[in-house]
């Protein structure tokens, strides 16, 4: 049912800065989040409807870099669309997993990974209180509520603490820790006006390092 909503109310396209990979995407996102309401109770925003900032620059730089995620297993976590697992899938991770607690977002990593022809598990459950064991974990546009990132950023930093290659995507978004990050790439994604309020956001893709510090989270 739900894999049939996601076909059913976007439209699959490329995503513009990756356009090796097809989304079936959305073109405005509160006609679209209140269509997932109107099957009872409260919904959180179709975030899996769109090619975010974070994600693009992440799909593109693991795309483009394979031997980053070539052999190893890796977890796009909060996956949103399934980009960042498709583009690792396609560089040749196995297995990739994406994980969300949207049920909606996994219904669209599925539909994108069939529309791409690559395979990705899907895993519906809040994880960023355990220990994870994957060789990569990617994290696109993690950062953007205080709340979100005082949870992500010790799941991130405990799996870059036991050995895994931890890469954020990120625009610039207020709460993006301020140490233990190196910079890998930087891009201009272009990214839709009706989301963002501006054409293209300048996007970095960072390396979270086992620094052995306790990172504080940026207020501004």
């Amino acid at each position: 049912m739900l894999l049939e909503f996601i076909r059913g109310n976007t439209t699959p396209a490329p995503v513009p800065f990756v356009p090796e990979i097809t989304l079936f995407q959305a073109d405005e996102p509160i006609a679209l989040w209140e269509k997932t309401e109107q099957s009872g109770g409260e919904q959180p925003p179709p975030f899996w409807a769109f090619a975010w900032a974070g994600g693009q620059a992440l799909a593109r730089h693991v795309l483009d870099h394979p031997d980053l995620v070539a052999g190893r297993s890796a977890l796009d976590l909060a996956t949103g669309s399934g980009l960042v697992a498709v583009a690792a899938a396609k560089a040749g991770a196995s297995p990739v997993t994406a994980n969300d607690i949207d049920p909606y977002s996994l219904a669209a990593a599925e539909a994108n990974a069939a529309a791409n022809n690559v395979p990705v598990r899907l895993l519906e459950a809040d994880i960023l209180d355990t220990e994870d064991d994957h060789g990569v974990i990617l994290a696109g546009d993690v950062f953007y509520s205080r709340e979100m990132a005082a949870r992500v950023l010790p799941f991130l930093r405990r799996a870059a603490g036991r050995g895994a290659l931890v890469l954020i995507g990120d625009p610039g978004r207020a709460y993006l820790p301020d140490s233990g990050l190196i910079e890998r790439a930087a891009y201009d994604i272009p990214v839709p006006v009706s989301l963002e309020s501006v054409p293209t956001r300048h996007t970095k893709v960072w390396q979270l390092v086992n620094s052995g510090l306790t990172s504080t989270i940026s207020s501004t």
